[in-house]
């Protein structure tokens, strides 16, 4: 077949991987840490380039995810939370793990072991489908539901990223999702072109919490060289009929990555690391802090579900 699914060990890791044999394009996943995208591999100039900026060892991981995040799934929050505490109908919560800025970051799942409940794949196509069931393991998140993370990997480099969260509580649950992968397109960021479908982004003070204010923004849709510029920002998504709503791309090797959402993810958060070698571009269903500020913020009913989607596209540009 034409793809293919199967399990790999490497650096410690256990991974699934995923093949498109006909471009040479592989996936691999680490279920055990938040089901992360470990690798985007694609060739270039004859050897594979992976465009996520990824741990290299167990050690590394456990050393560093609660404080990079690089690649998490992030659910039933994203981003920050103020304090860690909110208020849903007159009730007051608090999440029990908080960064060191104080605030609760980047939901509860990015350690937690997900479960492979699926794998297929045939002449079109690979996928893996993940599950963890979240049971009320926080108390400022005193509910139960699932999450399933399904990764599928098209023709043409394409990656599918599909997470439903089931709500299996008797209550209404506040929720939002989103992914924080790092792309590394070899090199340094500052020679790179970023642009993104946007007219204005949210204002942030200075514990990176929005205000209630939208600041106008079309720079990044008229795109930009990233330079020496530093991005630790919220953009709102203008959605787009049929291309994509964000692309990165190097002109030192031609590599780009595309982004493609639904109308699931209508914020993007842009990030530099200190080190320039990465910059992260994060897929959000609402706004930083939403479970105080409501932008964005989804109440999901007993025994329904909600499915977000987004599309990576990876490769090498053609010359004119």
């Amino acid at each position: 077949m034409s793809f293919s699914v199967s399990r790999v060990t490497e650096n410690g890791f256990s991974l699934v991987k995923l093949q498109d044999n006909a471009t040479n394009t592989i996936i691999t996943i680490l279920p055990e840490y938040g089901a992360l995208l470990h690798s985007f591999q694609i060739p270039v100039n004859g050897r594979h380039l992976n465009i996520i900026d990824s741990y290299t060892s167990r050690e590394q991981v456990e050393l560093e995810l609660d404080d990079s995040f690089k690649s998490s799934k992030l659910s039933p929050f994203v981003c920050r939370v103020r304090d860690g505490k909110y208020t849903l109908e007159e009730e007051d919560f608090e999440f029990a793990n908080k960064f060191t800025d104080g605030n609760a970051i980047h939901g509860l799942l990015y350690n937690r072991p997900f479960r492979v409940i699926n794998e297929f794949a045939d002449e079109s196509q690979a996928s893996v489908t993940l599950r963890y069931q979240f049971k009320r393991e926080d108390p400022g998140y005193p509910y139960e539901f699932n999450c399933e993370v399904r990764y599928t990997l098209l023709p043409r480099s394409i990656l599918q990223l599909e997470t439903i969260v089931l709500n299996l509580d008797s209550l209404s649950i506040p929720l939002a999702d989103g992914w924080h992968p790092y792309f590394a397109l070899g090199g340094l960021i500052d020679n790179h072109e970023l642009s993104v479908s946007t007219d204005s982004m949210l204002e942030f003070d200075n514990k990176l919490i929005p205000t209630a204010t939208l600041i106008p923004n079309t720079t990044l849709a008229e795109g930009i060289l990233i330079g020496n510029q530093q991005f630790d920002n919220c953009f709102v998504v203008k959605p787009v009929a049929q291309g994509p709503i964000a692309v990165l791309y190097n002109p030192d090797n031609a590599v780009f990555v595309s982004f493609f959402t639904n109308t699931k993810y209508p914020y993007i958060q842009i990030y530099t690391p200190p080190h320039r070698k990465s910059i992260a571009i994060e897929n959000l269903s609402a706004a930083p802090d939403c479970f105080n500020n409501g932008l964005g913020l989804q109440m999901l009913t007993p025994s329904r579900s909600q499915t977000f989607t987004v599309w990576y596209q990876a490769g090498v540009a053609e010359n004119d």
